[in-house]
């Protein structure tokens, strides 16, 4: 493995490598803490982020490395006209590694073509967000204690989702995983990605409009914002947006030990109510996600604990 630009790049056998390595990371944080001692990560954001920009620096400081890098478009020579690729190049003289997030989907595919160093793809366009994907396949382990004979709804905007599309990827590799996929018709999932995916490898899935009718059989549900920057029409995102919100009602009726997940930033599609529900995972989801990419920085890095 030496970039990460789609989660369909790691086999299933790395993921399980990284979980468990993530899961050691969370139990012996002392055993690691000096294991990218000199090593830097540049954090080349070209588009706006909070939790991952910030994952990525915490998970590369806790690892005893060091981080440079930008937060948008505009503090970067981008706004001078420099191309990606320039751009990745010079920063590649810099860094031991790269985590890359661009609005023009296929920007990290194109920068890992110009450089020796590992990049890892932290989000591009509508396309892939493997890391959130790797997050997402540990809150399932660790929440549920394994990622197979599990019934997953996603909900809200799954047309334009990369979380949602890149997850189904990645739950498709396992072992009797159904998947309910809940959304208007505006925005329900993609026609390629039901015949790629769930015709190609008969997988089952159903498509619904509401919860209510879908969540006494759900071990996860997946929350997702409809996402105002994804839409070309105003009107049809001020009608969608607020088509989907899960309150302590449509709880009632959800299994005792239901995992809730949402990749964030929450707008208004999970009511603040449900915070203190014990079902509520999404907080827990995102600190899972700083130990994961630790384990893929490692990974990357070809580093290890036994060295230090």
């Amino acid at each position: 493995m030496k970039h990460l630009i789609d989660p369909m790049d790691l086999t299933v056998e790395e993921i399980d490598h990284l979980l468990v390595l993530a899961d050691d990371i969370m139990l012996h944080k002392e055993k690691y803490q000096e294991v990218c001692r000199h090593k830097k990560l540049a954090t080349l954001f070209f588009e706006p982020s909070t939790r991952t920009r910030l994952s990525f620096e915490a998970a590369m400081m806790e690892l005893g490395g060091n981080v440079l890098g930008f937060s948008s478009a505009g503090s970067s020579s981008a706004t001078k006209g420099e191309s990606v690729s320039d751009t990745v190049r010079v920063v590649s003289g810099y860094a031991d590694i790269i985590a890359m997030r661009h609005p023009k989907e296929g920007a990290p595919f194109v920068a890992a073509q110009k450089v020796d160093v590992p990049i890892i793809n932290a989000g591009d366009g509508g396309h892939n967000h493997p890391t959130q994907t790797l997050t997402d396949l540990m809150t399932i382990h660790r929440e549920k204690g394994r990622l197979s004979d599990i019934t997953i709804g996603m909900c809200g905007d799954l047309k334009f989702g990369r979380t949602v599309h890149s997850l189904i990827k990645a739950m498709s590799r396992y072992e009797n995983v159904r998947f309910v996929m809940i959304s208007p018709i505006e925005l329900r999932l993609p026609e390629y990605i039901i015949k790629d995916v769930f015709e190609k490898k008969n997988i089952a899935y159903k498509e619904v409009r509401t919860m209510e009718e879908v969540m006494p059989e759900l071990d996860i549900l997946y929350m997702t914002r409809v996402q105002k920057e994804r839409f070309f029409n105003e009107a049809d995102y001020v009608r969608l947006k607020d088509s989907f919100i899960l309150d302590e009602k449509k709880l009632k009726t959800a299994k005792k030990d239901l995992c809730i997940m949402h990749p964030l930033p929450r707008v208004n599609e999970i009511s603040t109510k449900v915070d203190d529900d014990p079902r509520a995972c999404y907080f827990k989801q995102a600190m899972y996600g700083k130990y994961v990419r630790m384990a893929l920085i490692m990974t990357l890095l070809g580093v290890s604990a036994n060295e230090n």
